[in-house]
């Protein structure tokens, strides 16, 4: 350790020893906001409310401080899946392989170690979950997120937010809203219709909302031909008067297009960095404030309320007691300076479970298991490990917009530092030991890969494609954010289809932001498929219990979006090319991803909610009882297979045919762990807000209840309302692999 002479001995014991918070309930927070502000100067004020400058703080955003009311700056950082510009953390899974484990358990433990990571760090707001809607499957920064099915990002989004702030870290919900391409996102225009919006886009937003999250950021795109940073209808009609938000809303970095009293009048209270000029011109930032409110433009009671909305949640989560202090230099691109104390906040219960993420999030797509071909692998003694995605990245690489090795994260300000990343051929080499012989060949050339694999006892090969941020207009092996189409980088399918001509026991392992094609996967000598996703620093050793079936609960991943071959069978696209800002209209409505597919008679390659298992179960005992709130959906499940293993159920709801809804859309899930041989039902309660899941519950019991589960949104009334007629229920172990169903 270095440089503890810079702090006190408080701050040093705090920095180590402080990670008890004492949580409020809004109205007592928001009360001591209140009494804070009422001692405020102008210029204090005003320093809470603008940041300090995208380079005047060691955190990727900042706020003034108050040290005669010990009010301190707000610390603000990336990523949603690790410290961004850091070391010392732990590079967790990305928020698409969080969805992929359709966990709730292991979505809050994720959620609970990156708060106590940001803790460690000294800092106060934690710039995420993301919850833009996968609209597209090209779309740039959708691996932050939670795919295309709004239930299930809200899901993720609400476990995520309880996790981080029960550490104290405030969590901040982005990017409100329909933020969903990287190509014009400063200024196009989302164009949403209001049933829409409602049952898509502000879903999750809405359950972050439930969960009480600290702060929303707004988007860069415009909503509806309005800026989404000052948009009245957004950020207090529906943020605040529907929605019931009680934190702060801030900025995304550079997003304030217009006047100050048009952003003041919105509802937006803090705007990040501070100093960046923008489209229309930095007009929020700087004096701007202070120059409107001294002039009469900006009402003193508004400026209150804004103050007052950042420092309720600063109260609520106990951050005005002891707290961590800033121990790293965003400004530095690993996080270094003199001001750094290098604290590591990662830890080996972090590792640990950053790898069993990773292990739950690995999709098993395709395992034709013969005697030795196939998976789980049993003792190979000659072993091809192929392609440039198994070797370890270059992690020196600003904001990962690099792709030269294992692709664990996508890059822009949701990456961060691969310096602790653990590759494949690593850890699969570490597996074998002295017991066989590994042949890498770790370039993308088709040749040297068919020369490898040939006369081995099993070729792994990796293929990966990858997507990130479009930041200042970055460009990464020709895709600037946004993917330019669905095939696998470095000819990836090319080179999976030429090993296998060579070699009968060839397993694919993809690392990919989302869909890729996979027009190879029949090839008779592909005897196993491992959709991967982005699955952090922990992939080499996750792999290695997947491919070995070291882990007996796993694999248990599932698909968190469907995956086909033709972009045609996807209803949205990415808009590339425009004059101007686009205005982009939604005219896809409701139908996205698996929904679009299935009402279009569309048969994906792998569906979603798709995996495979090393074992197999049985639905059986499906029971559908009235109750005075709604109905109860009752299933018992068995594990009929040889070796214990972990199932996914999952509830979807079929509306009655006057509803205009979709053939079926998600309305549950959980996690099974059985014994071989042993059956139990699973229980959630999709009425109840702090759901509970895990094997040792007796019964699955589904709660459809008026104002969440089995209603949609009425545009006339503005309301949320219960259709007449009959509703199917469908339970099984994927969108298109239903075992059981009935109706009420």
């Amino acid at each position: 350790m270095v440089s503890l002479f810079f702090l006190s001995l408080f701050q040093i014991y705090c920095l180590f020893l402080c990670t008890t918070t004492q949580a409020r309930t809004w109205d007592e927070a928001r009360a001591l906001a209140e009494a804070t502000t009422a001692q405020l100067t102008l210029d204090e004020k005003v320093g809470i409310l603008i940041g300090k400058g995208q380079f005047g703080s060691r955190c990727v955003g900042d706020t003034g401080s108050v040290s005669r009311l010990n009010i301190p700056n707000f610390c603000m950082n990336d990523g949603p899946a690790g410290l961004r510009a850091t070391k010392g953390g732990t590079g967790f899974p990305a928020g698409i392989n969080a969805a992929s484990t359709f966990s709730r358990r292991l979505m809050r433990a994720r959620g609970v170690a990156l708060g106590e990571e940001f803790r460690g760090k000294g800092v106060r707001v934690y710039l995420g979950p993301a919850m833009d809607i996968m609209r597209s499957p090209k779309a740039g920064r959708a691996w932050e997120s939670f795919g295309p099915e709004p239930w299930l990002n809200g899901e993720s989004a609400y476990e995520t937010i309880m996790g981080i702030q029960s550490t104290g870290v405030m969590a901040c919900a982005k990017h409100l809203i329909a933020n969903n391409q990287e190509h014009w996102r400063y200024g196009l225009s989302a164009d949403v219709d209001d049933r829409t919006l409602h049952e898509i886009y502000w879903w999750p937003f809405l359950r972050s909302i439930e969960a009480d999250v600290a702060s929303v950021m707004c988007a860069y795109n415009r909503f509806n031909q309005t800026s989404s940073c000052h948009n009245k209808g957004l950020l207090t009609n529906l943020l605040r008067k529907e929605g019931g938000f009680e934190g702060f809303v801030v900025s995304d970095w550079g997003a304030t297009h217009d006047s100050v009293e048009e952003n003041v009048d919105a509802g937006l209270d803090m705007e990040q960095p501070g100093d960046w000029i923008v489209i229309g011109g930095a007009v929020y930032g700087g004096s701007g404030l202070k120059d409107a409110v001294n002039e009469g433009r900006v009402d003193q009671s508004k400026l209150n309320r804004m103050v007052t909305n950042v420092l309720t949640p600063y109260y609520k989560l106990g951050q005005d007691g002891s707290y961590p202090a800033i121990n790293f230099d965003a400004q530095k691109p690993d996080g270094s300076g003199s001001n750094n104390l290098n604290v590591v906040v990662r830890t080996d219960a972090h590792t640990a479970l950053a790898r069993e993420i990773a292990v739950a999030s690995a999709v098993l797509l395709k395992n034709r298991k013969s005697g030795s071909r196939g998976l789980p692998l049993g003792q190979p003694k000659t072993v091809a490990v192929i392609g440039q995605d198994a070797k370890m990245p270059t992690h020196n690489c600003d904001m990962n917009k690099c792709n030269d090795g294992t692709m664990v994260v996508g890059w822009g300000s949701g990456s961060y530092t691969l310096e602790n990343v653990v590759p494949p051929i690593d850890a699969i080499t570490n597996r074998i030991g002295s017991s066989g012989v590994v042949t890498p060949s770790l370039s993308n050339n088709i040749g040297a890969a068919v020369a490898a694999a040939r006369g081995k006892d099993v070729a792994i090969v990796f293929a990966n494609a990858m997507s990130g941020e479009l930041g200042l207009y970055d460009v990464v092996v020709g895709n600037m954010g946004d993917r330019n189409d669905l095939a696998l980088w470095w000819g990836g399918g090319s080179m999976i289809e030429a090993v296998a001509t060579v070699n009968e026991n060839t397993i694919a392992v993809i690392h990919s932001v989302g869909p890729v094609s996979m027009s190879w996967s029949d090839h008779p000598n592909i005897t196993g498929i491992i959709y991967a996703g982005a699955p952090g620093e922990q992939t080499g050793p996750s792999l290695v219990d997947v491919l070995w079936g070291l882990n007996p609960q796993y694999p248990s991943g599932r698909l968190p979006f469907a995956i086909s071959d033709n972009e045609a069978d996807y209803p949205a696209s990415i808009v590339y090319n425009s004059d101007g800002f686009p205005t982009i209209r939604y005219t896809e409505k409701l139908l996205l991803d698996y929904r679009y597919m299935e009402s279009e008679g569309i048969k994906p390659r792998f569906d979603f909610g798709f995996g495979l298992s090393y074992t197999t179960f049985q639905y059986f005992g499906l029971e559908i009882s009235p109750s005075d709130t709604g109905v109860t959906v009752v299933v018992t499940i068995e594990n009929t297979g040889a070796v214990p293993g972990t199932e996914i159920p999952q509830l979807y709801l079929g509306f009655p045919a006057n509803a205009g809804e979709p053939p079926k859309v998600l309305r549950g899930f959980d996690e099974v762990f059985l014994q071989a041989g042993s059956s139990s039902s699973v229980t959630f309660n999709l009425n109840q807000h702090d759901l509970r899941s895990g094997p040792d519950l007796k019964t699955l019991t589904v709660l459809l209840i008026a104002d969440d589960t089995d209603s949609i949104w009425d545009v006339p009334s503005q309301s949320w309302v219960r259709p007449s007629g009959t509703f199917t229920a469908y339970v099984g172990s994927a969108h298109s692999d239903i075992r059981l169903q009935g109706t009420f």
